[in-house]
Parts: structure tokens; sequence; C-alpha cells
């Protein structure tokens, strides 16, 4: 499993209770919540009601809650005209309706599968009457009723072919105000130059799927977009590459526009020629567009919206809300909040803290994903670390009496299906071992050793966590059944 500057999935398939805190090459750090880090479910437990106001903390003049747990690595979400919001649970590729809290407990009344079996499904949109889902290598949409959520006949792909795999499997849909489908599409390494010119940029359609377009180049991993009330401007949210240090070079926040080129993989930030790709490429990287806004390095800014519900404060509409889900790649941890981004009448952006305490003195919580404002002015945040929704509203800060209609993590069957022999062949193929025994070891690599894998998890479970890894891990071609040996030889000998 090899990948041009990117760590390799064995590189971090490692079981603990902390944090993983190493060195992974000389200078370059590597502090990442574990359990999430390697298998991107829930790492943490629902948070309990006293977390909320005295570590969970909203910006003066918002209350957070609880509005959902259960959801094993929930990522992105779209609420519906109705109240009822839906997400998206891409290893277990489903995408959910959670209905509006009717009975005044600040809770999801339920919850419905709306669509199940899909291919890590990861980004949702809305429009005229037509539900639309990003799936690995496709984006199809289904007829849905606004008001119910009740879906209207066949799921229909109609975009296919989508590059797919890498570090970025994430995909993430968007219409715009001008009637355009947007679809980002992640680099397939932390720096390289892409064979297919569709990853590390931003693609558009129209909403038939047809017309496809590159719009815009040089963006590494897009997770997030959204469009300036009142200007139109298109912006996004972007991950700096990985292993320059602590601090360098910064996340991003870009204006997207038509044509342009954003500068990776030659310049980082605001055209820092790239210490690795950038020679013989400075013309290009002269050329890129520097972001609008700079976050901290390798704070991993992923959802965004524009707030524009009408009964907001006139300081608040308007005001973008960001999710950092959190570095990894930080001898310290940085991010893991929610941050709010303020235009100046200079043009310049002030950053803000929002909705903070999911990470505290390098203790982990909560890994902020995508934010999402309901047609009430309810705003959600999906936690795909504590399996999450919250909910963010106008007025102090609520103590809820407990955390009714959550799911406990249920405990893992061990009943293997996988061919452990088959399994060990991928083992050797992929060169796992170089990142997991000592006498084999790649130089500069401190190895990780796999310890008790099967306390929490099951082939299934691990099965799965092979077919959608966490960024910045990649996505190997294996299919169902590798991906079932590989796991089930894990089990064996990692129990």
């Amino acid at each position: 499993m090899k990948s041009n500057h990117c760590l390799s999935i064995a590189g971090l398939l490692a079981l603990a209770t902390g944090a993983l805190a190493c060195t992974w090459i000389p200078g370059y750090a590597v502090n990442a919540p574990v359990l999430h880090m390697v298998f991107g479910t829930m790492g943490a437990d629902t948070p309990d009601d006293e977390v909320f106001g005295s570590r969970i903390v909203a910006a003066e003049g918002f209350g957070v809650g609880l509005f959902a747990g259960g959801l094993p690595g929930v990522r992105f979400l779209r609420p519906l005209e109705g109240g009822a919001l839906l997400a998206t649970t891409p290893r277990e590729g489903i995408v959910w309706r959670l209905e509006a809290d009717r009975d005044g407990d600040g809770r999801s009344d339920g919850r419905t599968p709306l669509l199940e079996g899909l291919d890590r499904p990861h980004g949702v949109d809305v429009h005229e009457g037509w539900l639309y889902v990003a799936e690995g290598d496709a984006v199809g949409r289904v007829e849905i009723d606004v008001g119910t959520g009740e879906l209207d006949g066949e799921y229909t792909r109609i975009v296919d072919g989508l590059p797919e795999g890498g570090n970025h499997w994430t995909r993430t849909v968007r219409i715009g105000p001008d009637g355009w489908m947007y679809v980002s599409v992640g680099s397939s390494c932390n720096v390289c130059f892409e064979e297919d010119e569709r990853r590390a940029a931003m693609l558009r359609f129209r909403t038939d799927g047809s017309e496809p377009e590159i719009l815009a180049t040089g963006l590494r991993n897009s997770v997030g977009f959204d469009w300036q009330p009142g200007t139109g401007d298109l912006y996004a949210t972007d991950n700096g590459r990985d292993l320059l240090g602590d601090d360098f070079p910064p996340c991003e926040l870009n204006r997207v526009e038509r044509g342009g080129f954003y500068g990776w993989p030659v310049a980082n930030g605001a055209r820092v020629l790239d210490p690795d790709l950038g020679e013989g490429h400075e013309e290009r990287a002269r050329n890129s567009i520097p972001p609008a806004h700079p976050f901290r390095a390798h704070t991993a800014p992923l959802g965004m919206v524009f707030l524009r519900h009408e009964n907001l404060p006139d300081e608040w509409r308007g005001v973008a809300i960001v999710a950092l889900h959190g570095s990894w790649n930080r001898s310290r941890k940085d991010g893991y909040e929610v941050v709010s981004l303020h235009w100046n009448a200079d043009g310049t952006i002030e950053e803000r803290d929002f909705v903070t305490g999911f990470e505290r003195d390098e203790d982990v919580i909560g890994r902020p994903v995508d934010v999402a404002e309901g047609v009430d002015g309810t705003i959600y945040i999906s936690d795909d670390y504590a399996g999450s929704i919250y909910r963010v509203e106008r007025g102090p800060q609520w103590d809820e009496a407990s955390v009714a209609g959550t799911r406990a993590r249920p405990e893992p069957a061990r009943k293997s299906t996988g061919s452990t022999e088959h399994g060990a062949a991928l083992w050797e193929e992929h060169d796992c071992a170089r990142c997991h025994d000592a006498a084999r070891a790649t130089p500069g690599v401190v190895p990780i050793p796999l310890e008790e894998l099967g306390a929490r998890y099951d082939e299934t479970r691990l099965a799965a966590f092979l077919a959608a890894p966490t960024p910045p891990m990649p996505l190997y071609p294996l299919d169902a059944a590798a991906r079932r040996d590989l796991a089930a030889f894990l089990l064996d000998r990692f129990d």
C-alpha cells in the first residue's frame, strides 16, 4: 500500500484508547485520536448532557446541545423545508432522514434510512424536488417531497465514472444559485501531479448530469463550499498538504472563480513554492490565486455554510460557519472546533471561535465535519468522531435532562467469513509490515504495533474501514472480498 508522500492505510492501523503521538518521519509529527484516525468510526461516546455548557460551549448569544447520537461516521447534512434533516453515513452506505423535534425536548424524534446500499454517500443537496447524492465515483438523484422527506421513484445515477480512491475519496455536491450542479473531487495523494485532471478540482454539470466542466483546479481537497449571500461568490474550504512541519502550509478558504488555479501541488498558501514539486513551475505558482483567508496549518476545514436566516441579528447574517475537523500532522493538536468568519468592510476576513471544547489539553471528544442552517435558523453540526449531530440556537446555554433516543455502540460480532490466507498475501503484497514490523520498517518510520483489534472491531467493521478510510489515509482498489480477507487476517493476527 504505497503512495507519494501519503500515510498508508496499514501505517496507522493501531488501536489504543488515547492519542497516537509519534514521529513518522524525523521532524514531522503524527498526533491524532487513534480510534478515529485508524477506523473512522465512533472514537468517543455521545457526549453527556453535562458536557454542554461546561466543555462544549457556543459563542456568546448561542446555546449548543445534542440533536441526535448513534450515527457512526456521520458526515454531511442537508435540512429539508419541513424541518427534517438529511445526514450521510458513508461507511454504512446510508442517507438518513432525521425527524424534526416536534415534542420540544431538543432531540430528533426519530430516524429513517432513505437510501441504502450506496457507494460511500457523502455530500447531499436538495433542489427543485430532487435529492442529489455524491457517491464515491458518481452522483445520483431521486425525487423527494421536501415537506415530508418521502422519496418518490427510483434513485438514478446521473454522473458516473468520477475518479475515486486515493487519500481523498469523499465527494460533495451542491446546486448553485445559477442552477448548475457543483461537485468537488479531492486529490489522490498528499502532493503529486495528478493523471486525471478532474482530481483536486471543482467540477460542474447541468442538474441532469450533462455538460461536464472543470470549473477550477489546484484545490487539493475542497470538501465544503457555499455561495455568499449578496455577492453570489462561491467560497470553498481547502486542506493544505502535510509533512512540512507543524505550522505550514495553512489550510485555506478560497473564492473559487471559473478557470482559476489555486496552487496545489506547486504552491502552498499565498503562492509559496512547494519544496517538493515547485521547482520548474515558478511561473505557474506566481499565477496561482492565493487564499481569501488562511486557516491555521493542518486544522482541516471541511463543511461550511453562510448564515441566511432572517431572524438573525445583522452582525450574524452573512457570516460563514466552518467546521475544523482537527489536525493529525502536528506535534500538538489544533482545530477540533467550529469557527465563524466575518467579512470586514475592507474585505479582510476575521476568524472567531463559534463552538469549542471538542479538544482540550490533547483530549479529543469530537471532530466536527459539516454545518448546515435549518429553515427555522437552527445550526446543525455533524461529528463523525462521536457519531453525533449537535444543534446551535440563539439564546443561553441549556441543560438537557438525558440523552434520549441515542443508540449504544453494539458489541462486535466475531464471526469470520474472510480468508486469512488470502489476507496474509495482501499484507505482503502491499508491504504493510514496513509500518508495523521494526525489522522491516521503512527508514525514518517509527513502527506502530497492531494490538487488540478485536476488542472493538469485528470483520465487517474493519472491512468497511478499508472501503472508506479516514483521510489522509489512501483508498486502495481492493474489492469487497479482498477487504474482508485482509480484515480477517488482521483480526486473526492482532486480536
